[in-house]
């Protein structure tokens, strides 16, 4: 059975030229990088062009580059450090609902901590205001908190228009970016952002390395403790095969972004086209033009989303629910609920996310299996509500 993987919002298969480059570092150069002999030196000098690859890719200082585990330790230091460094000028942040969890969770964190949060909603496009944004700002706002695309639906926010606003108020603006970078061009020294984050595993490096890029002079307190790792800013003997990856997927997306965009843009669009001309009443959620190149979050009304994930995987086609649901929690995804879909609407909605594996062959395979997928699915809840 054929096996195709549209859940490239998820994570990503480490690219083969990834994993090459990580491979030495788990044997022949084992050493620490803090370490002063022959050993030690060789690794130091891989994580310093790492960092120069990363800060390549998002047009950034290398110093300014700090290697972590992934994108929730990222968001996690770079909201809780700049409310914890900025405490005694004010307690109010500005965040939005449709944040991932560790954005959303972090702000929801400090609220028990005496700070008070405004979460702002999106329209039915599922896309953010500058103009609430900047409405929603008092006296005592210390921190801006909004993602570049949405993971869900792959919206992109206007982050320019909102670091313009947080740099006139002198507020910190702290920017979730693991969704968008690799995936479009991100130029950090352009969006007026104190912090932003990279995680690993969504553009084809290893899970459990990531980056947090903090603007020169923004002040971020550490949140793991001990040695002097990462200039002070990130304590723990470093990660070095998983940077090393990192730092190649990094150069690897640079090099060829235009033309992934290009073409992943074009499957995307076959496949959302092909949905629409051969399954009545669907609906596709999120902006038609200001979405990430590889999403499509798409509901098919009078189908339940379980049975047809599970059908989809039977047939070797991996996706994920539009809404974080599930058989046990029947919770309906914050995004969407944030976007006025009721709840069979949401329920009813899945999640393709293309990746540069991803073929033409690909699409053509899922638009042979799904329109009869979903009459079926359809005729038998109706004949079970009959």
């Amino acid at each position: 059975m054929r096996k195709i993987y549209l859940d490239n919002n998820a994570t990503t298969p480490v690219h083969a030229e990834v994993l090459d480059a990580m491979l030495p570092f788990f044997r022949e150069d084992f050493g620490n990088p803090s370490s002063t002999h022959w050993a030690g030196s060789k690794v130091r000098k891989a994580v310093n062009i790492a960092r120069e690859q990363v800060a390549s890719l998002v047009n950034c200082s290398p110093s300014e580059v700090v290697f972590t585990s992934g994108g929730s330790e990222s968001v996690n230091t770079a909201i809780k450090g700049i409310a914890a460094a900025r405490r005694k000028e004010g307690n109010h942040i500005v965040s939005t609902m449709v944040e991932h969890p560790a954005a959303f969770n972090s702000a929801r964190h400090l609220e028990k901590e005496g700070f008070r949060t405004t979460f702002l909603g999106v329209d039915g496009d599922g896309m953010l205001h500058a103009g609430e944004v900047e409405s929603s700002v008092r006296d005592t706002t210390i921190l801006i908190s909004a993602m570049y695309a949405n993971n869900e639906t792959g919206v992109i926010f206007p982050i320019r228009e909102i670091g313009g606003i947080a740099a006139a108020k002198g507020i910190s603006f702290v920017c979730d970016t693991v969704q968008a970078v690799g995936k479009v061009p991100i130029n950090f020294r352009d969006l007026q952002v104190d912090a932003m984050t990279v995680s690993g595993h969504k553009l084809h490096a290893p899970k459990g390395i990531g980056a947090l890029i903090i603007r020169s002079g923004t002040r971020i307190p550490p949140l793991i403790h001990g040695g002097p790792q990462e200039k002070n800013r990130r304590a723990g003997t470093e990660n070095v095969p998983g940077i090393v990856g990192l730092g190649k997927a990094c150069e690897l997306a640079q090099n060829d972004l235009d033309k992934e965009v290009a073409r992943i843009r074009s499957l995307r669009d076959s496949l959302e086209n092909g949905i629409r001309e051969a399954i009545p009443d669907v609906k596709v959620n999120g902006h038609s033009e200001k979405r990430l190149p590889n999403t499509l979050n798409i509901s098919f009304k009078g189908v339940y989303v379980e049975p047809l994930l599970a059908e989809l995987d039977r047939n070797g086609i991996a996706v994920s629910a539009g809404s974080a649901c599930s058989a046990e929690s029947r919770e309906v995804s914050r995004v969407l609920t944030a976007m006025g879909l009721d709840s069979a609407t949401a329920r009813s909605t899945i999640r393709f996310s293309l990746g540069r594996e991803n073929t033409q062959e690909d699409i053509g395979c899922v638009l042979a299996l799904l329109p009869p997928l979903i009459e079926r699915l359809r005729n038998e809840r109706s004949a079970r509500t009959a």
